[in-house]
């Protein structure tokens, strides 16, 4: 029996040869499949203890039955009498031991032994392809070209050659054509399920194929010294990546760029030839879109904070620049900085009335009268925001408040409670001023001008005109008194 299960190891292990099985995978394999046989033969609740031996042994099964009064369970259970025919002295409860050979088995549940192997095989390495790559979404995988099936690039991965590996057509660049047996690379978008187990999902038209290209290339960014803070990309176009560094010493764009221009024609070669634009990125949304709208020069930038828009405004001739072919420049940057961004050339805006046209005629009739934003005043963005989540947006709504007001906001101290009722008291002060002015007509000296003019034009001195004045006034008196 030891031979025979030495011959049936020998077999099991060439079987399993080329799967990178230990030797306590494999003997676990066996015993799962061997229990799969025995369940076949004895019933489903078997119980059996398999020793595995490949220093001689070869495969030791022994099926453990309990000694039993009346039979209730025969995969597991034995009668006191059966037991007693091989050995007088079992009492119900005892454990009896059945050995049994290979040779018991038969074809039939070897090869179900056999099936149960190959199918924890399968499941293990599926298990594992599971475990190496859930994780690694956004890496960098290389691998060859098997096939190209309706579109779709079928690889066999360098990494894991057993894994299911494709590139579907709307993951690939239309402007690239790969053959069979061609070194290809790309990164890795997702693991699905499928009935045949996992499958990697790769790309190279996803922007973080030219993040991954960048790592390769760009020490500095492997090493984490500079970041990529954001990418926009039109696949076999063009790409816009900003870059920031944590060091002060390194360039960012210079990293990127690398000496001659090394380091990004590597990344442009691996893209087919697709352009890309390396800008510094910046925390400030008006700097950051002038520097996502190059290689135009921007005349002027502004923002619009709390509807997400920035107006760019470019000369004449940096228009069509900014724009792109096919809007293609002012598209990405837009995406690039996650705002919406509105291009004018400097005729169309001033066309439009200038900052008339930037909030628009809506947004304008939102506020009555004199009233304005928040936003208008000098104020830092903690105080607006504190104002903001008190419900205060306007100057109309916080005119009336004062200091003692100010100071139940949370978010307010005292110095900026003290700031924002300075403020108000300016602009009340200054708005009072004009209305007075408005309401109490010329001034002194405005009228003293008018006589002066009206003196030159009817050829006579001031007095003379100012006492022709008062006599009129007296005459006026006078008829008032007779009536």
């Amino acid at each position: 029996m030891a031979n025979e299960g030495m011959q049936v190891l020998a077999a099991f292990r060439e079987m399993t040869a080329n799967k990178n099985l230990s030797d306590d995978e494999l003997h676990d394999l066996i015993r799962d499949g061997i229990m799969a046989a025995l369940a076949k033969r004895f019933g489903l609740n078997v119980e059996a203890e398999i020793t595995v031996d490949e220093g001689g042994g070869g495969i030791q099964i022994t099926v453990l039955k309990e000694v039993v009064e009346e039979v209730e369970d025969p995969s597991r259970e034995i009668s006191l009498e059966e037991a007693r025919w091989d050995d007088p002295d079992f009492e119900p409860g005892d454990v009896m031991e059945i050995p049994v050979s290979f040779a018991e088995f038969g074809r039939n549940a070897v090869m179900a032994a056999k099936q149960r192997i190959i199918q924890r095989v399968r499941e293990g390495e599926r298990q594992k392809i599971r475990d190496e790559f859930d994780a690694r979404a956004g890496e960098l995988l290389s691998g060859e070209v098997q096939q190209v099936e309706r579109g779709k690039l079928v690889l066999l991965m360098n990494e894991a050659r057993d894994a299911d590996a494709i590139i579907p057509w709307k993951e690939q660049n239309p402007r690239e054509r790969f053959r069979q047996g061609e070194s290809i690379r790309a990164v890795l978008k997702k693991v699905e399920e499928t009935s045949k187990g996992p499958r990697l999902v790769l790309s190279r038209a996803d922007p973080f194929f030219v993040a991954a290209l960048f790592k390769l290339e760009v020490p500095e960014i492997h090493q984490g010294i500079v970041e990529i803070k954001g990418i926009a990309r039109e696949v076999g176009g063009r790409t816009k990546v900003a870059v920031s560094s944590r060091d002060e010493s390194i360039d960012p764009v210079g990293a990127c760029v690398g000496l001659k221009g090394a380091r990004v024609q590597a990344v442009v070669g691996e893209l087919g030839g697709e352009r890309i634009d390396i800008v510094p990125w910046h925390p400030d949304p008006e700097v950051y879109a002038r520097r996502a709208l190059a290689p135009a020069r921007v005349a002027k930038v502004l923002s619009d904070a709390r509807r997400g828009v920035i107006t760019a405004i470019v000369d004449e001739d940096q228009l069509s620049l900014a724009i792109g072919r096919n809007g293609q420049n002012v598209r990405l940057a837009s995406q690039l900085i996650g705002w919406q961004l509105d291009l004018y050339g400097s005729r169309e805006w001033l066309e439009r009335g200038a900052d008339a046209a930037l909030f628009g005629r809506p947004e304008e009739d939102e506020y009555d009268g004199a009233d304005f934003p928040l936003t208008d005043l000098e104020l830092d963005p903690d105080t607006l925001a504190a104002l903001e989540g008190a419900g205060y947006t306007t100057f109309f709504d916080i005119i009336d408040l004062d200091r003692d007001d100010f100071l139940r906001i949370e978010g307010v101290d005292e110095p900026v409670a003290e700031r924002l009722v300075q403020v108000i008291d300016e602009l009340t002060e200054a708005e009072e001023s004009a209305a007075e002015q408005a309401e109490g007509g010329a001034s002194a000296e405005e009228m003293e001008e008018a006589r002066r003019m009206a003196a030159e034009i009817l050829g006579v001195d001031v007095q003379d005109l100012d006492d022709g004045a008062k006599t009129e006034e007296q005459e006026t008196g006078e008829r008032e008194d007779v009536a």
